[in-house]
């Protein structure tokens, strides 16, 4: 048995639970991870991404060195940027597809090794070129719901401060934009108002738009438990037949998109049959009379027509929870990820209204986050809209707060709101975005319809990745920052509980790579001196130091600090440095005052099936592997899962001619993908279903770039597509790119 030389414990980096790690280190190699059973989160349980998905760290295409294009380093030289090269479109065209091999051919495009500052002096000169030249609107950076805290304060503080721009977004815009907007309307929080462990206390629970098992696994392994050991009673809403269908109470099988009708029918129910709590609606909420006029045509009959759910079970699910002791819904990305999931994540809240199961202990509204960091990076202002802790960017008050903490002079700070994700790679020409900053995001695979977002990428002018490996954006960059991934650094994470986490680093950085944050300070350093522009500090020489200026300003994170948080970290908000968490919101009041009705209407997907694409394509998530696949699909986990499939219903698949197996050919408006066919009764008929982590297979090719209105979050989740049977000579070879880049 190896005897390890130190065991660090830190947080997983993969999604929303945020389990405690124990990473066994030998000769600065982690060779095991475990975790405490007296951790709060996990209780010693790791699904197979926490135990064994952590080796991308040691994969040898991980980059170590700073590097830049050639093109770059001939500039420096003669001090001219050619205008030859000003543009991305002037780039060679390798074709669609192109091998990640060889960074050393000679075109002006390969990539050159260089030092950290040539890299950051080349960063940060070409940034402030367009920044002079064409102002603020020409800059945007996406933050990164990988990163800790620390990190993503700084940079949304360097745009913010340094560049007066408010085109700072992060992927929150992909997941759960619409949960977000809706919760931050109805009751002024977007957060989960209750915890994930809190579902042993539930006597009825709702699952809805969530993959739980294959998501979140150890908040499913709390659900099971509430089933098996506490009695409570699971009611699964989903297109797919999950895993949890088997311990539930109820399975409605609704057709993708249809989630207005569905719940704004089962509001029908609780308040035909009087199960509504009286006293809650008169004491804490506002505009019931407008909802009540609203409702009259969502019986459950209608909505059966619909969504296809017969309406019996409509009443039956309506009144479980409603005359449920506790209740509470859990909800994903199956809501919010529509362009009406504003309006589905509403009908959601409607609910708990209703009802009053909000506000007390095993009740709630909990939106369940996709990635480690994707709640913290959101408090941290990695948004257009607001500053850290939420504050809206267009408050006067706001902006003053902040230039005073930042040292910079009265009404520096704009007040107008920045792009969204979405928006800026669509504003990505010549008067719009000029220069993107990308810190671990992956925009050629998160998008929707990438042939698209291709475009976009080609037209930048200059784009700067700082990441771990060369991924399908990074290979459109101009420099490339090598940045250290979880075990190689020190910060917190922002669970979905809100809890806040330590992050520790078990070894040094391998390379050259550096921690995100030293990359920061040391870029903002130098544009800070060449704009003339001094902030209160960029001089950091340690993360709780970031953390604490950050939490000077943001009240729910007043009370946090590396001491305290040390062993099982605390919920926010915690305003001060006695105060010991707070895991259940709204027990009194909700932060906008009163909770708000909203009367709502079905509004279909945008794209409904039809003779030529007779299919619904609905996306998501594997157990083995993690959104745009960069660390998983670099990890031995892709030998656990190493192609892409599509799901089908066998009725379906006996129609078209496919078995098991069988590679098929899936095609929508907007692009086609060939992969293998998996014929099983977990999908619905009519419906198929693809993971999207897979770039030779990419299922956001396929899907929709239709937004939100107000979220401004696409509608991955429905899009028309038709299933053909293809040729094995069709299928993709798994060692090349999605995207055509700049090699």
């Amino acid at each position: 048995m190896i005897k390890p030389d130190h065991i660090t414990t830190t947080t997983c980096p993969y999604c929303g639970v945020g389990c405690t790690l124990e990473l066994h280190v030998k000769d600065d190699f982690i060779f095991k991870v475990t975790s405490p059973f007296d951790s709060p989160v996990n209780h010693g349980n790791l699904c197979v991404k926490g135990r064994f998905g952590y080796d991308f760290v040691y994969h040898p295409k991980r980059v170590l060195t700073p590097m830049v294009r050639r093109y770059l380093l001939e500039s420096v030289q003669s001090s001219v940027i050619s205008e030859q090269w000003r543009s991305r479109k002037d780039a060679p065209d390798l074709g669609y597809q192109s091998l990640i091999t060889n960074y050393q051919s000679q075109t002006p495009w390969d990539w050159i090794e260089t030092d950290w500052n040539t890299a950051l002096d080349i960063t940060a000169n070409k940034l402030i070129e367009i920044y002079q030249r064409d102002g603020s609107d020409a800059m945007a950076v996406y933050c990164c719901a990988k990163a800790t805290n620390e990190d993503n304060y700084l940079l949304q503080k360097l745009y913010r401060a340094l560049f007066r721009t408010n085109n700072v977004d992060h992927c929150t815009r992909l997941c759960h934009a619409g949960s977000v907007v809706a919760l931050q309307q109805a009751v002024g929080s977007s957060a989960m108002s209750n915890t994930a462990s809190q579902v042993t206390m539930n006597d009825v629970f709702i699952v809805t738009g969530s993959n739980t098992t294959e998501n979140h696994p150890i908040i499913s392994l709390q659900m099971k438990e509430a089933v098996e050991k506490h009695g409570a009673k699971m009611i699964v809403i989903d297109p797919r037949r999950i895993e949890l269908v088997d311990f539930a109470e109820m399975w409605l099988p609704l057709k993708p998109g249809t989630n207005v009708p569905l719940f704004t029918a089962m509001a029908y129910v609780i308040v035909e049959e009087n199960l509504v709590n009286h006293d809650f609606i008169d004491d804490r909420t506002e505009g019931y009379p407008e909802f009540l006029a609203s409702l009259e045509k969502f019986t459950p009959e209608y909505a059966e027509q619909i969504c296809g759910v017969p309406a019996e079970d409509i009443r039956k699910a309506a009144r479980l929870y409603a005359k449920a002791k506790n209740a509470a819904i859990y909800w994903g990305m199956g809501i919010s990820q529509l362009s009406h999931g504003t309006a589905s994540a509403m009908a959601l809240i409607h609910l708990a209204f209703l009802t009053g199961h909000i506000g007390r202990d095993g009740t709630g509204l909990n939106p369940l986050r996709g990635q480690n960091n994707v709640q913290g990076a959101s408090d941290m202002g990695a948004m257009p809209f607001h500053y850290p802790g939420y504050m809206r960017v267009d408050d006067e008050a706001n902006a003053a707060q902040w230039e005073k903490t930042w040292n910079i002079e009265p009404g520096g700070l704009s007040r107008r709101l920045g792009l969204t994700t979405t928006e800026i790679l669509s504003h990505a020409y010549e008067g719009g975005i000029r220069a993107l900053y990308i810190m671990g995001e992956n925009p050629m695979m998160s998008e929707p319809n990438l042939n698209e977002t291709r475009k976009h990428m080609e037209q930048l002018e200059f784009l700067v990745a700082q990441d771990i490996f060369i991924n399908e954006s990074a290979a459109f960059a101009d420099v490339f920052l090598p940045a250290t991934p979880f075990a190689e650094k020190d910060g917190t994470f922002s669970n979905t509980d809100r809890r806040v986490q330590r992050v520790r680093a078990a070894q040094p950085p391998r390379g050259q790579s550096r921690p995100d944050w030293q990359i920061l300070c040391d870029l903002a350093q130098r544009i800070e001196a060449r704009l003339g522009r001094p902030t209160a500090r960029w001089d950091y020489t340690h993360p709780e130091q970031i953390l604490r200026e950050m939490a000077g300003v943001n009240p729910d994170y007043a009370g946090i600090t590396y001491e305290r948080i040390d062993k099982v970290g605390l919920i926010y908000p915690v305003p001060d440095l006695t105060h010991p968490g707070t895991p259940t919101l709204f027990t009194q009041s909700f932060p906008r005052g009163r909770g708000k009705f909203t009367p709502l209407d079905y509004v279909p997907v945008r794209e409904q099936a039809d003779d030529e694409y007779p299919f619904i394509l609905t996306t998501g998530r594997l157990l083995e592997h993690w959104h745009g696949g960069t660390m998983t699909r670099n990890s031995a986990l892709n030998e656990a899962y190493p192609e892409a499939r599509v799901e089908i219903h066998p009725a379906d698949a006996e129609i078209h001619g496919i078995r098991n197996g069988d590679p098929v050919k899936v095609q929508s408006r907007r692009g086609e993908v060939v992969l293998r066919a998996t014929v099983t009764e977990k999908t619905s008929v009519g419906v198929v279903f693809i993971p999207w982590h897979f770039h030779e297979a990419a299922a956001n090719l396929l899907t929709n770039d239709a937004l939100d209105p107000q979220a401004k979050i696409p509608e991955f989740k429905a899009c028309a597509v038709q299933v053909f049977p293809a040729r094995e000579n069709e299928l993709s070879n798994p060692d090349v790119m999605l995207s055509r880049g700049r090699y």
